[in-house]
């Protein structure tokens, strides 16, 4: 098979950015995201060139924007441009002959040399002459210079066109000689919270949930997590992400701390979706109805908040999947269906799903499930363990989804190998958990951090969760309340969406033996929770995480991706970033955020920490307020902290311009 080669245009560009797999997929951004959009070009010989963005939004209106040299020696050209609008846009990058910029460099060289200057302002007067020619709107003024060049000496003539705007108005009058244009690429803009939110998860069960006389529990529901719903708007959040709220199966049920001796008054798991009730079309009797669930959405969108709902795509042995459609299962030898398996982990409770048998089936009904809740409000899925499943499936249904409701936003449950992370992100997923939880120390979040905000961002949007109903890291195991500090300070600054799991601002770390997760675990059981209480006492995290949440409303920085640089500390623990966005993205006022964290939460550390002035756009000497306590300093290039994880493990300090 003959491959198709690479044509090198007039003037050759070699790159351009952003672009995932060389323009095999979008590339990603979000409303109010600033890119870089960038192209390697140069040309033989020293003659200049001019490089522009050519941008075309949604609407299909192009604007042509000036690239500006990037990085010396290695002829780049670069420009940040911010996104406002959903839906695709589609750019190419333009490199032409720039004459003036030649004939500019070219006589102040020979002037200042005492060489060819009659010549060189005769080669300016025939340049303005084609320009004239080519705008004649603008002729008159254009001609009037190249008659100045030609008035005075070489020297006087040169200066006094200079002082009177001549490069102005001839970068206005571009002739474009040479132009040549890169192959096209997409980026496909989505809705803000597609890229830039924060998230909190509650069990609707657990939120009212109560004992009667005889000390059984009555479920929570709807209409009582109603209730609930002021706490998450107090702390700021923007989405509340709620576990399965679907039928759960009585077959091999999960008693507590994932037993299977379940009594008939434990709840089971969530995941374990389905029984004679109903499946994932259908809510769980004890937590209401459709109405219900409904008007819990309303609710909430009235608070401004928006509700992410789990897609978890299994089955309990009791679904109704199960009985009308067995080939959407794994029949194994002996006549039994598979259930799912991590050995030496058993999960009788969970059929996985067979993609291959049916593939058309399963996608039509999934999708039609997706469609009843996007009816009832519902804009956010959370998408349970994505990676088990075809990337080609997600590809499609996404895509299908997003046609008719471009809002609609996925989540991807994907802890599991880069390679698959990365393909669902290219597939469409708009968000993806990540390693975060694991990145402790700080070294290793440096690295991290650098990987999501510069690497990856073009196809992967990282959300910084600090805990789940799965992941209780030993950090946190350990840690002390101080841990719980540190993490959610670093996951709200650094991160541009950030999230945590009810009970976080409580401080639970005891883990289940031999697992790294909570001990009686919320999967299994109701959770009685004084939130109230913990606030009284002082033994609450929630008056940090509203603080958190607060600064990153009011710093626009903080809600970027991709504008995260990492600083120098002499310390091997403190951990020192910042985020900058420019007047013209913050709009009006530039907003710069420097963090400085002490990343071990057992100890009091001291260091210098070295910042890079020109990434913050300040000179030495400038004022810094911490936006966590209040206090101001003056600071510079080098910089002595002290952190003490015991009292304050974090500087966040906002550059007061």
């Amino acid at each position: 098979m003959e491959t198709k080669s690479f044509a090198i245009g007039r003037i050759p560009i070699t790159k351009t950015w952003p672009s995932v797999d060389g323009g095999l997929f979008k590339a990603k951004a979000f409303v109010g995201e600033v890119i870089e959009f960038g192209a390697i070009a140069f040309r033989e010989g020293h003659d200049a060139i001019a490089v522009d963005l050519l941008l075309t939004d949604p609407k299909g209106k192009t604007q042509r924007i000036k690239l500006h040299p990037g990085r010396p020696g290695l002829d780049q050209w670069v420009t940040k441009v911010q996104l406002n609008e959903v839906g695709d846009y589609s750019y190419q990058i333009s490199a032409w002959d720039d004459e003036f910029a030649t004939w500019l460099h070219n006589t102040e060289v020979k002037l200042k040399a005492g060489v060819d200057q009659e010549l060189m302002m005769l080669e300016g007067q025939r340049l303005l002459n084609k320009m004239a020619t080519a705008y004649p709107k603008q002729k008159k003024e254009l001609t009037r210079f190249a008659e100045l060049l030609a008035a005075k000496t070489p020297k006087e003539a040169f200066e006094d066109a200079l002082l009177q705007g001549l490069a102005e108005l001839a970068n206005s009058t571009p002739l474009r000689n040479l132009e040549t244009l890169s192959e096209p690429r997409l980026v496909y803009c989505e809705r803000t919270l597609a890229g830039s939110g924060s998230w909190y998860e509650f069990f609707p069960r657990s939120e009212g949930a109560k004992k009667d006389k005889s000390g059984k529990v009555i479920s929570g529901n709807f209409k009582t997590a109603v209730a609930s719903l002021d706490r998450v708007k107090q702390m700021g959040f923007d989405v509340l992400y709620l576990p399965p709220v679907h039928p759960i199966g009585t077959a091999h049920k999960k008693g507590k701390n994932n037993t299977l001796d379940a009594s008939e008054e434990d709840p089971g798991s969530p995941w374990a979706i389905g029984n004679t009730a109903g499946g994932h079309d259908t809510i769980h009797p004890d937590l209401g109805t459709e109405k219900d669930f409904k008007d819990f959405v309303k609710s909430a969108n009235k608070l401004g908040i928006e509700i992410a709902m789990d897609l978890a795509l299994q089955a309990s042995p009791d679904h109704p999947w199960v009985s009308t459609n067995t080939e959407w299962f794994t029949t194994r030898a002996d006549g039994s269906i598979a259930y799912a398996e991590n050995p030496p982990k058993k999960y009788q409770d969970i059929y996985p799903i067979n993609f291959d048998n049916d593939p058309e089936g399963i996608y039509q009904e999934v999708l039609r499930v997706v469609r009843k809740w996007i009816s009832f409000g519902v804009m956010i899925f959370r998408v349970d363990n994505p990676h088990t499943k075809p990337v080609s499936f997600w590809q499609r249904l996404i895509a299908e989804v997003n046609r008719k409701d471009p809002q609609v936003i996925f989540l991807a449950e994907a802890f599991t190998r880069p390679a698959m992370m990365h393909a669902l992100g290219k597939a469409g997923f708009q968000q993806s958990y990540c390693y975060f939880a694991w990145r402790n120390h700080k070294d290793e979040l440096a690295g991290y951090l650098k990987e999501l905000s510069q690497d990856s961002a073009d196809f992967f949007r990282p959300a910084l969760w600090v805990n789940t109903p799965d992941i209780l890291t030993e950090y946190l195991q350990f840690g002390g309340k101080p841990a719980f500090k540190i993490r959610a300070t670093i996951a709200a600054t650094a991160g541009a969406t950030w999230g945590m799991y009810s009970g976080f601002e409580l401080y639970e770390s005891v883990a289940r033996a031999g697992a790294e997760e909570n001990i009686d675990n919320e999967k299994y059981e109701y959770k009685f929770r004084d939130f109230e209480a913990a606030l009284k006492t002082g033994n609450s995290l929630a008056p940090r995480v509203t603080l958190l949440n607060q600064i990153r409303k009011e710093n626009p920085a903080l809600r970027q991706l991709r504008n995260l640089v990492v600083h120098h500390s002499d310390d091997s623990e403190i951990l020192v970033f910042s985020k900058h966005l420019s007047a013209e993205h913050a709009g009006g006022k530039e907003n710069t955020i420097i963090v400085v964290v002490n990343t071990d939460p057992h100890s009091v550390r001291e260091s210098m920490v070295h910042l890079d002035l020109q990434a913050l756009n300040v000179s030495p000497g400038f004022k810094v307020t911490d936006l966590i306590t209040g206090a101001s300093y003056t600071w510079g290039e080098h910089n002595f902290v002290r952190l003490d994880a015991f009292t304050e493990p974090a500087h966040v300090l906002r550059i007061e311009r």
